[in-house]
């Protein structure tokens, strides 16, 4: 083991704004600073000015010409490499485990991962008509990439992960044998120990272990969004929040004197994805290449994980990563408390998660899985950390990429039409509500009796179909139901 190639985090730092008066509102820039300089003084100071390589996690907030300019040029730092990420919330995972490699290669001695958002503040500020004293947004329209969401997705409102994900979330626990009741039930167990989490972590957004009833019972301040799920079961995006994690080499680590209790090391990882349109998908009871990271990076601990983060957007994720990587229901799921009550930066929540877990590896000791997940179950990434050394040294580090086991595993993807009549049978669905707790409609992903699939609407006036597809003692998944046009290009599907 060359010391020089042993990549280990040494300083983790977190930012959290919640201002009284939105003129002294901290901008992403200002929290990324913040939980830089935090890191830096978590790892005993001296390494921003050495950072050689920089990770600027996507934000959504507040749009900027060059956010990983911007903010070398507030910390006066110049790294060979400076670079912001597309979207993906796995994509925190993927940059730490990217640094760790590059150590590993002798590319860089210090690398930095860091993100932030401040929806909260930009919310508020709009609500009351106020301008945020920020630096100025670019006057070029924005660009980037973009998630690939079919048209008539955007048509039907399935096109955010709010309401894509139940169509996982129903299907999945359809092919376990579940009732819809009884997957409730499980949902709010788990999301209660996320929050009980969440209760004790001094930066989180919402400090209230709530009982798995007040997390699934609908009430006015718990509206239903998208079936199955309530407010308090998606994730909540409406926070002021900052991460940063420093990662340096072994060798350097002790030359700077920091103590070997407070290294955390990166074993290794994988990483691997679905097709980008969900609607080309083989299935949606789970997903080939969320099993194939985390089978991998479970064979790197064979004595299993003391400490877990499973990405926890909704509740569909942690529950098909639980039995992937055949846990015990009543597990502990996370360090970090969740997406819905630690918080959802947007992309970045898995930087706290990273901070959460060195913390915890510290404390207490053993091996911590990173698992996190990005757009629509589509991108998935494992990382495995320790507070030793992998047994295989670097070796596992190099094996990212886990797509070829993934795609050999996938099942026939069925032919997407749009225009279609007849009978089709039920695969998975959702129902959407209005802000009063209404049902808008329903949509249902149906197989034509050819094999086709398409994507159909229930309309709010058929209360018999969406009364069975919201039935909680018997998923409607399998019954056959028939398909019209509907004259503005959306098929219809009834029971």
């Amino acid at each position: 083991m060359n010391p020089d190639r042993v990549p280990v985090i040494i300083g983790v730092g977190e930012a959290l704004d919640r201002p009284s008066d939105l003129s002294k509102a901290l901008e992403p820039l200002a929290l990324m600073e913040a939980a830089l300089r935090e890191a830096d003084a978590d790892a005993g100071g001296g390494f921003l000015d050495r950072i050689a390589s920089l990770d600027v996690v996507n934000q959504l907030s507040w749009r900027y010409a060059d956010a990983a300019g911007e903010l070398c040029a507030r910390l006066d730092i110049a790294p060979a490499r400076a670079v912001y990420g597309p979207v993906g919330g796995e994509s925190p995972v993927r940059f730490l485990h990217e640094a760790a490699i590059r150590i590993a290669r002798g590319e860089a001695e210090v690398c930095a991962v860091v993100g932030a958002e401040a929806q909260w503040s930009v919310n508020k500020a709009r609500a009351a008509g106020i301008d945020l004293p920020w630096t100025p947004k670019p006057t070029a329209a924005g660009g980037g990439p973009r998630i690939e969401v079919h048209p008539l997705a955007l048509k039907l409102g399935v096109f955010l992960p709010v309401s894509v994900y139940p169509f996982y979330e129903n299907a999945a626990a359809h092919h376990w044998g579940q009732t819809p009741r009884q997957a409730l039930a499980e949902s709010g167990a788990l999301w209660s120990a996320y929050a009980a989490v969440a209760a004790g972590q001094p930066n989180a957004w919402i400090k209230t272990a709530f009982t798995p009833d007040q997390i699934t019972t609908p009430r006015p301040d718990n509206r239903p969004i998208a079936w199955p799920y309530t407010k308090l079961m998606v994730a909540n995006m409406q926070v002021n929040q900052g991460a940063a994690v420093i990662v340096t080499s072994l060798a350097a680590a002790r030359a700077a004197g920091v103590p070997d209790e407070r290294l955390v090391f990166v074993w290794g990882g994988a990483a691997a994805r679905e097709p980008g349109d969900y609607l080309r998908r083989d299935h949606y009871h789970g997903s080939v290449a969320q099993d194939a990271v985390l089978e991998t990076v479970g064979a790197m601990a064979p004595g299993g994980f003391d400490a877990l983060e499973l990405y926890s957007c909704f509740p569909c994720v942690p529950k098909m990563a639980r039995r992937t990587l055949g846990l015990p229901a009543g597990v502990t799921p996370t360090v970090t408390g969740g997406l819905t009550f630690f918080g959802a930066p947007m992309n970045d929540y898995m930087t706290h998660a990273a901070v959460a877990m060195t913390r915890r590896l510290r404390g207490d000791g053993g091996t911590g899985l990173l698992y996190g997940q990005g757009e629509f179950v589509t991108k998935h990434h494992g990382l495995v950390l320790a507070d030793r050394p992998a047994p295989d040294g670097a070796r596992s580090l190099e094996e990212i990429s886990v797509q070829a086991p993934a795609d050999a595993r996938r099942g026939p993807v069925p032919a997407f039409v749009e225009d279609a009549a007849g009978q089709a049978v039920l695969e998975t669905h959702t129902v959407l509500y209005d802000r009063d707790g209404a049902p808008t409609h329903g949509v249902a992903i149906v197989r034509t009796l050819e094999g086709a699939r398409a994507l159909a609407r229930v309309p709010a006036a058929d209360a018999d179909t969406l009364a069975a597809l919201t039935d909680p003692d018997a998923f409607p998944i399998g019954r056959t139901g028939t398909l019209r046009a509907d004259g503005d290009g959306v098929l219809d599907w009834r029971l």
